[in-house]
């Protein structure tokens, strides 16, 4: 039964309780249907064009060293997001405190990460590259568990693992495509697990409460700027002055990398990142591989086979076994 309290006057109020639980049912109500869009439909956006830049770092490679070709990305990139920051209205004076976050970020993300991905794909082929960087969701589980208390639920874990046989399956069927070459498969596989935990540990640390009070989009400018110069400054030692390509067709590469793949999907995906932790947002890294094997197949000759086809319905599956769980993750503390 409901209650009501009579005030002066004779007016007659409702209990505050019930006004309090009301007031909360209408605010899910305007949240939910946001909530959705907010995630799914930039998730589907950055996973897609991620699933293209493999092939297109590829054609980065050749006259210019990939250091270099990092380098001008993100030189790119830092300006745009720079600008879409002003746009947006955040403050780009982040603070000391800030700068040093940008710093760090820049270095895991924007260094360690795509100077590892340029130099494995030397070795491997993109799809490959693709494929090992799937098991990110490994260590951004983890790490989540570790430094957020994401705590990943029993079916999130075996919805992993089938998710993890895929990509093996895949794995597999290279090594066995090309037996010759494994010092080169190696070092691509190497390189590839390097960069993957950059990505991991530069995921986690953003989605920190103390990351999180930055402006996002003048963190990410600072982050981008600070990765261009320590990416120059490897760059030069590793491999001396800039060299540049004169093809139109590196620089519209160098172009689509900085402002889609770099400047639109990384603003898409911290914030998917925030709402729904570092670990289930970094299974877009599990579709990602069967988009690229698309582009490796029609581009550089992937042969599929039973066994690739088996690992990519295992990868979706385990995918969306563990997306479609646990919806209370939108709502976590924290959170690529």
């Amino acid at each position: 039964m409901r209650r009501a309290f009579i005030g002066r006057g004779g007016h007659s109020w409702a209990n505050p309780a019930e006004v309090k639980e009301n007031a909360q049912l209408k605010a899910g109500e305007l949240h939910a249907a946001p909530g959705a869009s907010s995630v799914v439909i930039p998730f589907i956006i950055f996973t897609a064009i991620w699933g293209s830049t493999w092939i297109v770092i590829r054609g980065q490679l050749g006259t210019v060293p990939p250091q270099w070709s990092v380098t001008y990305r993100f030189i790119v990139a830092a300006a745009a997001m720079a600008a879409l920051a002003a746009w947006k209205g955040d403050d780009l004076r982040i603070g000391r405190k800030g700068l040093l976050a940008a710093a760090f970020l820049g270095f895991t993300q924007f260094c360690v990460n795509f100077n590892a991905v340029y130099l494995a794909e030397r070795h491997i082929t993109s799809g490959v590259v693709a494929t090992v960087f799937a098991l990110l969701l490994i260590p951004a589980t983890l790490l989540g568990w570790l430094m957020l208390d994401h705590k990943p639920s029993q079916r999130f874990a075996w919805s992993s693992l089938v998710a993890v046989t895929g990509i093996v399956l895949l794995f597999v069927h290279e090594i066995n495509e090309h037996p010759a070459d494994g010092r080169q498969i190696a070092a691509g596989i190497g390189l590839t697990l390097a960069g993957m935990l950059g990505a991991a540990v530069a995921n986690v640390t953003q989605a920190r409460p103390e990351i999180r009070r930055f402006p996002l989009f003048a963190l990410l400018a600072w982050s981008m700027a600070a990765g261009a110069v320590i990416d120059g400054i490897i760059a030069f030692a590793m491999t001396g002055p800039p060299s540049f390509d004169p093809r139109p067709s590196y620089w519209l590469g160098v172009l689509y990398l900085a402002l889609l793949a770099s400047v639109l999907t990384f603003s898409l995906y911290y914030p998917v990142v925030r709402k729904i932790g570092p670990a289930k947002a970094a299974y877009s890294s599990v579709l990602v591989p069967i988009i690229a094997m698309g582009f490796s197949t029609a581009l550089e000759h992937y042969r599929w086979t039973p066994t690739t086809i088996a690992g990519a319905l295992l990868a979706l599956g385990g995918m969306a076994a563990a997306m479609g769980r646990d919806r209370s993750g939108v709502a976590a503390p924290d959170a690529a």
